[in-house]
């Protein structure tokens, strides 16, 4: 990394959309996913979308750095779960018999990387090390087969242990239920300095009379985030847990990242984003200090549902280099006349957020993830940085090299009844297998560790 760069800082690890991106609408709560249930999708441009959001920030001279994809559809499960033979004579036995398990085993939600994990990074935690803990993901099927190989992707890019602990999950249990950095946001003044982790959760595990939506499940519990913080060593005074709003749970907001963002001493949320939100921001000023900002939007500007529909929230903020903040969101946010009448409002106001920049992500949108969803963030010192022996960070050609992988590699249709082609199997196998070469992570796919 350049050594103008600042001796410590948030680096952005986006997911890379898989082969096999689909419309099976498998997420409850996720209106997007929900409405698009069943359309054709277009994995190569979900992709290349991705990579193209990347590449801009990376040109702007953010740390940008590369997830990749997990194998799907995943074979190993539905062997689990019964099938036998062959891999194709698996494949075709789910799709006769249970197309709803086949579509959960081929979903590439693991592009969604601010589920991947949580993180605190060094200046935090009691060791100085920076702790991962890999969400369990307990509330969908589909999503929970994903902890075992992101706990391997991590180890492979933060092997060293020296200056990284990348923890097992918490118990696959509904009291633990885990969905990582979406529920999940660091406040500091000083990059360097201990910040302020905030931790949201939906419900209490182990309460069943708590708080609750009625209408989609609250997937983060406190005891999980709770957990998640005694691992990582924080410390009680700096560390704040809240509850989200049941009301707009009930709305779409299926996690705390659809309906706020926060970043250095900004925070960025819907009027509706916590229970008891006025205590919440008063015990989050006291912690930051008198740096602390909070931009709260108010309903009369823009609704819970137009949040949702827009993901106004579900956007990145970014420190520029020539002062204030950047906010990365979806396309679709200034084409609603309301939420893109208040950005409007917002940049011109004088406050912290001086620049918009949106990118077109539909294919992940239609499936209800956008630029905050792709990125896991990561504040990493230089030394580090430094220890990163993986090809991971996003420069010219490693974008080069990504562009004309997914190209080759990626079909540009995928309806949901394509699941059912063994042939998409090897397809993607293939390009795993070249992938992992290519940035470098050793064999962290079941099929390369297998034989």
């Amino acid at each position: 990394m350049p050594n103008s760069e600042p001796a410590a800082a948030e680096v952005n690890f986006d997911g890379l959309p898989g082969p096999t991106h689909n419309y099976s609408g498998l997420a409850t709560g996720n209106l997007a996913s929900e409405r698009n249930r069943a359309s054709v999708a277009n994995p190569r441009l979900a992709a290349l979308q991705g990579l193209a959001k990347m590449k801009a920030l990376a040109d702007r001279g953010y740390a940008q750095a590369v997830l990749p994809p997990h194998e799907r559809p995943d074979v190993f499960a539905l062997r689990a779960l019964g099938y036998r033979g062959d891999d194709a004579s698996v494949i075709a036995s789910a799709a006769r018999d249970n197309p709803p398990l086949l579509a959960a085993c081929s979903s590439a939600a693991a592009m969604w990387t601010a589920n991947a994990a949580t993180v605190s990074p060094s200046a935090d935690t009691a060791d100085h090390r920076v702790h991962f803990t890999p969400a369990n993901l307990v509330s969908h099927f589909h999503r929970a087969l994903e902890a075992p190989t992101t706990t391997r992707v991590l180890r492979a890019i933060f092997a060293d242990e020296r200056r990284f602990a990348v923890h097992e999950p918490l118990p696959a249990s509904p009291q633990f239920g885990d969905e990582g950095a979406a529920n999940h946001t660091r406040l500091a003044s000083d990059p360097e300095a201990p910040g302020i982790e905030l931790f949201v959760y939906g419900r209490v595990g182990f309460d069943t009379a708590a708080a609750s939506p009625l209408r989609f499940p609250a997937r983060q519990t406190r005891e999980a985030s709770e957990a998640v913080a005694r691992r990582h060593g924080l410390d009680a005074a700096r560390t704040l847990f809240a509850q989200q709003s049941p009301a707009a749970i009930d709305a779409g907001v299926f996690h705390n990242d659809v309906i706020a963002v926060g970043h250095d001493t900004v925070l960025f949320c819907h009027q509706r984003a916590f229970v008891d939100q006025e205590t919440v921001l008063a015990r989050l000023s006291a912690a930051v200090g008198d740096a602390f900002t909070p931009i709260v939007v108010r309903d009369a500007d823009v609704s819970v549902e137009r949040a949702v529909a827009s993901y106004l929230f579900n956007s990145q903020l970014l420190t520029r280099a020539g002062g204030g903040m950047l906010l990365v969101a979806p396309a679709e946010c200034t084409e609603d006349p309301a939420v893109g009448a208040y950005l409007a409002r917002l940049v011109g106001s004088g406050g912290p957020i001086r620049e918009v920049l949106t990118f077109d992500l539909r294919q992940s949108m239609r499936n209800g993830g956008g630029p905050a969803c792709l990125r896991l963030r990561v504040a990493l010192t230089l030394a580090e940085r430094d220890a990163i022996g993986a090809n991971v960070w996003l420069n010219d050609a490693l974008h080069a090299a990504l562009v004309a992988w997914v190209e080759k590699h990626y079909r540009d249709r995928l309806a949901p009844a394509d699941l059912s082609d063994p042939a998409l199997l090897f397809e993607g196998r293939r390009a795993l297998d070249e992938l992992s070469a290519l940035l470098r992570l050793g064999s962290i796919y079941p099929f390369q560790r297998s034989g």
